[in-house]
């Protein structure tokens, strides 16, 4: 892709963001795929694990199992999350500036690095959602000391008893205490993630050092971070769209049989479209965000007449490492 670059308004980041994504599909799903596909085995290894353990009727003597399986599963998916968002950030960074780009070069690019990068995401993510996570494990606190053991693995251990007032009571009390507290945690972590939002494609593009990193975003979006919410939640409508469309057979089965487990199976199935959705949504917010990236360098370090001095050999080479093909 030929970029002229200039400033953009809001509509034609959106318009780029929809036109690099659709002209490299191939490219940009294949290294979604990393993620979700690593998400998928991991979700069909939980399962099968439930199943050998006796899913649904779990004995609460190895809910142990279950939790150990889950915690490696979302540190594997954690780990290829962040190999893909930077593969990722780096392919749209070759393309907008008229480099080639495959997914073998933008991965092996990222791999030497992605220590770095994943501690730019930590570090992004705890400061932003910190608060929120204190107040989920308060949460949980209230329901392991209020509600009968084996109840996280088997719901259905609350039939054919009588209703357990002091329960229900305190997680009643629990959600009218933490309710606001809640509410004012997301919205604490949506505008720190707005102030970091463009961290990862600094430290990629730039090669920064973590904290120069966090800070190059904080400087870099401000003056729009209005907009790239406006991204974000573009996304996110899509996403649950096709998450809702996918979803609508598991809700029909949940409805019809209600109080019975979902079969496993069934739970497999959806692990695969979970897949689907998490290959064709999960480059969208990245790509937008590098866009996002790049104006605001244009806006307000004059990256386009920079540029071109460096295309026409006046200044050093861009930062940009070249794309490595075998």
């Amino acid at each position: 892709m030929t970029t002229q670059l200039r400033p953009l308004n809001l509509g034609e980041v959106l318009d780029r963001t929809a036109e690099l994504y659709r002209m490299n599909f191939p490219l940009f799903a294949g290294i979604a795929a990393i993620f979700s596909g690593a998400m998928l085995l991991t979700g069909l290894l939980q399962l099968s694990v439930e199943a050998l353990l006796g899913y649904p009727h779990i004995h609460p003597r190895l809910q142990w199992a279950v939790a150990v399986v889950t915690l490696a599963g979302v540190l594997v998916v954690l780990l290829l999350a962040g190999l893909s968002i930077a593969a990722n950030t780096r392919a749209v960074a070759w393309i907008y500036l008229g480099e080639p780009a495959t997914i073998r070069a933008a991965t092996a690019s990222v791999l030497p690095r992605l220590r770095r990068y994943l501690w730019v995401m930590t570090i992004a993510g705890i400061r932003a959602w910190a608060p929120l996570a204190v107040l989920y494990v308060a949460f949980f606190v209230v329901l392991f000391a209020y509600f009968p053991k084996g109840f996280f693995t088997h719901p259905a251990v609350m039939q054919g008893t009588a209703p357990n007032q002091a329960a229900f009571l305190a997680m009643g009390i629990a959600v009218l205490i933490l309710g606001p507290f809640f509410l004012a945690a997301v919205v604490y972590g949506v505008i720190m993630s707005l102030r970091y939002s463009l961290a990862v494609p600094a430290c990629v593009v730039e090669e920064l050092p973590a904290r120069q990193s966090i800070k190059r975003s904080i400087h870099l979006s401000r003056g729009s971070r209005g907009r790239i919410f406006v991204l974000g939640l573009l996304i996110y409508a899509v996403r649950m769209l096709l998450s809702l469309l996918f979803g609508v057979p598991f809700f029909f089965y949940a409805f019809k049989h209600l109080g019975h487990a979902i079969p496993i199976a069934m739970l497999a199935i959806q692990q695969l479209a979970t897949f689907i959705v998490n290959t064709l949504i999960g480059p969208m917010y990245s790509t937008g965000l590098t866009l996002f990236y790049y104006d605001q360098r244009v806006r307000k370090e004059g990256f386009d007449i920079e540029w071109m001095m460096r295309s026409a050999g006046l200044t050093p080479q861009a930062e940009l490492p070249a794309a490595e093909h075998s």
